[in-house]
């Protein structure tokens, strides 16, 4: 036992009762009950710690059907405590069960304090450098490393919030994280900087409200802590996919310190951008924890129950289909419990608006360790009368054996389209290399059927194109700026001898590695950026921006900064011009994509004919001005006209045309039924949005080398 710790009397039951209360700590009157889920164990304390840090240990005594339960007299709001787990220690049995360790309640409403790396922190004795192989039990107590759990009350004045309740169609989605947009930001006060606080300031608000986005997707803001690993090269865990808690905010991400304070504050972010009519959405991480493997530490779910809460071979050992050393087991009801409990925590106490699921394929593993789509945990959140109704993205992959599933997720689940990000990409990159080579490309049949929605990955089961989350950059990955400054990545910084992030980026340098004073190399470079991002919101499907590639960010070549929390990472809003002219192209896009909703469609436009005229709903033509016919297989062809009537749904129709080719091409404009004339509205050669051109009749026009134009089609009916 620990020399601070004072053990008190069992904890007295309130009530007789034959379940278990709510999992977690729960405030009722004169204190609270507590439930813990340790199916295997033997004996159960809750660790209660006093003003002094003193810990007071209680046994609970109350158990069934592997919960043990009780009412705690006196503990409120501000209360700080843990959980201690005895049993026997089998490792090869799955049984990790040790008394010695300070274990964080999976359903606490906030975490204070670090967990300090060291040998403690570890349920097996390692060595110096934290590594053993995780056999034989730790006796040293872990109390003084380990965080703390805190009591919290979820009372908000939420005053008139409403969710703003965008539907998909209208959705534009801005991927970003919290402390990467605020942490350089002239406009928010130097104590905001880094935190929610900071990200709803008024400065930040205005920025998404300008730019047009619908919804941030932050990326991970629940509790968490950095791999030891990282803290042993002197680095952290930055992007946030190491979970320590489900249920509590992270409050490195607050400007408050007290837990209570860093709850409200973080709702007090979302009520701010409910004012501005953004909605918020989670990158959540329900397929693995922080604990890593069987030689990792033991700081939750490992010490209460490992055998319930993770996936293991029958030898005791950890099943990983997440690269990260564990997979939460979602076929055990408690886990799948537990996974819809935080979710539901956060859209009705933080009142979230909807959820992206990382390495979402762990997720719907079921018995021998197949993907199924009909899932449990699947089917509950597809039929869960609250969290069906928020907006679900799945993350349509992880690292195990089948591991790649896009477009298989039920509805109303829509999908990270990575296919879309391939194409796109190899389109304006790569291929236009090899024509610079005298090498065929992939020509634009599959670019159009990305341009379209991808009904061939989500046109089954009525999902319609917003199944799909078009993307070309994502916090994984290079960033627009750096997809056309560099061939390769460059991680160094890292430590792991750049061989993490992946090496598949469809990227183009245009001629030189990374910085360069060559104009006309940097010309083009900003032309394919705004190829890139152009596509991307004139595509049908959820578009997806990855914070700062509205304006050219730089990453200097890392494609998998996850531990850089610093410059690498953090937005620089000190422009220059072109980045200025590229903010107010995309600017100018998103008002496109909302003036022409030809351009956001919720059902699919299968080239059916809508009209007496012989109008169709959507057709493809050559640079000719006729129907895309032969050309579809030829590799080489680099030009493609897309036509989308919007007159039939009462709205106007659009033409993009698209040419990929480095020379000029003369484009035939094509004669349709009904349509008089064109009017060119955007076209990516443009340094800075022009005004809309004047009305020219079907016939030759000679877009730039490597351009997109956008044209109003006139109708005058």
């Amino acid at each position: 036992m620990s020399p601070d710790a004072v053990p008190l009397p069992p904890v007295r039951v309130r009530l007789s009762r034959d379940l278990p209360p709510a999992p977690g700590v729960t405030l009722v009157e004169g204190g609270s009950d507590i439930s813990i889920y340790a199916g295997h164990a033997d004996a159960v304390e809750i660790c209660l710690f006093d003003g002094r840090g003193v810990e007071h240990r209680v046994p609970l005594v109350e158990r069934t059907h592997g919960w043990w339960f009780g009412f705690l007299p006196g503990v409120g709001p501000g209360t700080r405590y843990a959980v201690r787990v005895y049993d026997s220690w089998q490792p090869s049995h799955g049984l990790r069960h040790n008394g010695a360790k300070l274990l964080l309640d999976p359903y606490a409403r906030a975490i204070e304090g670090p967990v300090r790396w060291g040998p403690p922190v570890y349920g097996h004795v390692v060595d110096h450098q934290w590594l053993g192989d995780g056999e034989i039990a730790s006796t040293l107590d872990s109390a003084s490393s380990m965080p703390r759990c805190v009591v919290i009350d979820d009372t908000f004045d939420w005053g008139e919030d409403a969710p703003p309740r965008i539907s998909r169609s209208d959705t534009v989605i801005y991927e970003v994280h919290v402390k990467n947009f605020t942490q350089n930001h002239p406009g928010i006060p130097e104590h905001l900087r880094g935190t929610y606080a900071g990200l709803a300031h008024p400065v930040a608000l205005d920025y998404l409200t300008d730019l047009g986005v619908t919804a941030v997707e932050l990326l991970p803001i629940h509790a968490f802590t950095s791999e030891p690993a990282l803290v042993r090269r002197g680095l952290v865990n930055h992007w946030g996919y190491n979970t320590l808690g489900f249920f509590a905010p992270h409050a490195a991400y607050a400007a408050a310190t007290d837990p209570q304070a860093v709850v409200n504050e973080t709702k007090g972010m979302v009520k701010l951008l409910h004012q501005r009519g953004i909605e918020v959405i989670l990158d959540v991480v329900y397929n693995h924890t922080a604990e890593q493997s069987r030689t990792g530490a033991m700081l939750s779910w490992r010490g209460l129950d490992n055998r319930a809460y993770y996936r293991l071979d029958e030898r005791g050992a950890d099943i990983d289909v997440t690269g990260c050393g564990n997979t939460l087991d979602l076929r055990h009801p408690v886990v799948c419990r537990m996974v819809l409990d935080s979710l539901r925590h956060w859209v009705v106490n933080y009142h979230i608006d909807g959820f992206r699921f990382d390495l979402a394929v762990a997720l719907g593993r079921g018995r021998g360790d197949e993907y199924d789509p009909d899932h449990p945990f699947l089917v509950a959140l597809r039929t869960d009368p609250l969290l069906s109704t928020v907006k679900l993205i799945a993350e349509p992959w992880d690292v195990g054996v089948h591991g790649w599933r896009t477009g298989q997720f039920p509805p109303p689940f829509s999908e990270w389209n990575d296919r879309y990000r391939d194409t796109v990409r190899t389109f304006w990159g790569p291929d236009t290399r090899a024509e610079a080579q005298g090498l065929p490309g992939h020509g634009v049949q599959e670019l159009a059927t990305r341009l379209a929605g991808s009904r061939d990955l989500f046109g089954h089961r009525d999902r319609g194109p917003v199944a799909s989350v078009n993307f070309v950059a994502a916090h994984d990955g290079f960033t627009v700026h750096d997809l056309t400054a560099y061939d390769g990545k460059h991680n160094h910084a890292n430590g792991e001898g750049n061989l993490d992030g992946s090496s598949h980026n469809l990227s183009w340098n245009h001629g030189v590695e990374g910085p360069t004073a060559d104009q006309r190399i940097l010309q083009a470079r900003r032309q394919t950026m705004r190829n890139l991002l152009g596509t991307l919101l004139l595509s049908t499907g959820i578009p997806m921006l990855n914070g700062g590639d509205e304006f050219g960010r730089t990453q200097g070549g890392n494609n998998n900064p996850y531990c850089q929390d610093n410059e690498v990472s953090w937005f620089s809003w000190e422009w220059e011009p072109w980045q200025a002219d590229l903010h107010a192209t995309v600017r100018h896009l998103i008002r496109l994509r909302h003036e022409y909703p030809a351009l956001r469609q919720r059902t699919w436009a299968l080239g059916h004919q809508v009209d007496e005229d012989g109008s169709l709903d959507m057709e493809w033509f050559a640079a000719d001005g006729n129907a895309m016919g032969p050309q579809w297989g030829d590799p080489r062809v680099c030009t493609l006209q897309w036509l989308i009537n919007g007159a039939w749904l009462g709205h106007d129709s659009v033409l993009v045309v698209l040419h990929g080719g480095r020379a000029e091409q003369e484009v035939v404009l094509p004669v349709v039924p009904g349509v008089t004339g064109y009017r060119l509205v955007w076209d990516s050669r443009w340094e800075r949005p022009e005004g809309p051109g004047p009305v020219i009749a079907p016939g030759p026009v000679t877009p730039a080398p490597q351009s997109i134009q956008l044209y109003a089609v006139v109708d005058p009916t």
